[in-house]
């Protein structure tokens, strides 16, 4: 039997069809409200405008439904901010199986990184350019390899 937590975590990701929202870090929680026995699953978006949200919501609310909990409340929570640092080691992996370069862990404090070079995800060359800051949906940006010329997406860090 599958439990709430388990059936949102399958949940995948509608733009980044490789991934589930869980090893993305959008899930944020799985809990029963002690006041009412309601189920409520807090989420947290890539970025504040991400038109994912709505899908991800409505993918949510049938994947509880199928588990046996039609009347879940979602929660989207704002703060603290998604930051790339919550993608799993296994989404990170599957990103980068599917063409896709995973930022690298964002570092807090004083220090604001800079993306200098990508390892391209098929050949793993630094030798990679930015084509544009904005790839295939607004998370991504698009890189090209000088090494084996392919062109990829790479996810921001945020």
């Amino acid at each position: 039997m599958t439990t709430p937590r388990e059936a949102v975590a399958a949940v995948v990701d509608p733009e980044i069809r490789v991934v589930t929202i869980d090893e993305l870090g959008i899930l944020r929680s799985v809990d029963e409200d002690p006041a009412t026995g309601r189920l409520v699953v807090t989420i947290t978006p890539t970025y504040t405008g991400c038109p994912a949200m709505d899908v991800i919501r409505t993918d949510i609310r049938r994947a509880l439904a199928a588990a046996g909990h039609p009347d879940a409340e979602i929660r989207t929570v704002y703060t603290p901010a998604w930051s790339t640092d919550w993608i799993s080691a296994s989404g990170r992996a599957k990103l980068a199986a599917a063409g896709i370069a995973p930022p690298a862990p964002v570092r807090t404090g004083s220090v604001v990184p800079l993306t200098l070079a990508v390892r391209c995800p098929r050949c793993g060359s630094p030798e990679t350019e930015q084509v544009s800051r904005f790839g295939s949906t607004a998370c991504k940006a698009l890189w090209r390899c000088r090494s084996c010329s392919e062109p990829f997406d790479h996810l921001k860090a945020l």
